[in-house]
């Protein structure tokens, strides 16, 4: 595992803090790699994707998808079971929390659960004003603007 000291990065840069936090969050949370449950990450437009997750023996109820600070966080908690004697216990039904971090504008637009699967769907919806917008070009307009003209002072000389 490689170290690396973000410590230049926070004196020299002004609001890239959330890159440098990111960055050591990262570089943090490899050493314990989470496993479970598994997951997918796919993309599925230009701006959307859909996070799916392993959720067999969990019902709807056992469940919880919450957006907050930028973090999507899945966590499930399953009932007190009644007592059983099992021969081999191949499905794990432990609790989970999972974490996503969300880019800016990257919001939920909707989750499922079928088939033992948790569907996520994300959608990047860039506010208007941040959006790339064209400006029209006219010709054979009249320039109504006033020019300011002046004379220029004549500077004191100094000794």
């Amino acid at each position: 595992m490689r170290n690396f000291d973000l410590a230049p990065l926070y004196r020299t840069t002004v609001g890239f803090d959330q890159i440098a936090d990111m960055m050591d969050r990262v570089f943090t949370n490899d050493v314990s790699k989470q496993t479970y449950p598994p997951y997918n990450i796919e993309k599925t437009d230009e701006d959307a994707w859909r996070i799916t997750i392993a959720v067999a023996g969990f019902s709807d109820d056992d469940l919880t998808v919450e957006v907050r600070e930028n973090s999507l966080i899945v966590t499930a908690r399953k009932a007190q079971e009644e007592e059983r004697t099992y021969l081999h216990r191949g499905i794990a039904t432990r609790a989970f929390e999972r974490r996503f971090h969300l880019a800016d504008h990257v919001r939920v637009s909707g989750a499922a659960h079928t088939d033992g699967m948790l569907h996520i769907d994300l959608m990047r919806e860039v506010p208007e004003a941040l959006k790339p917008r064209q400006i029209r070009i006219a010709s054979d307009v009249p320039v109504t603007a006033k020019t300011v003209e002046g004379k220029a002072k004549k500077a004191k000389k100094v000794n």
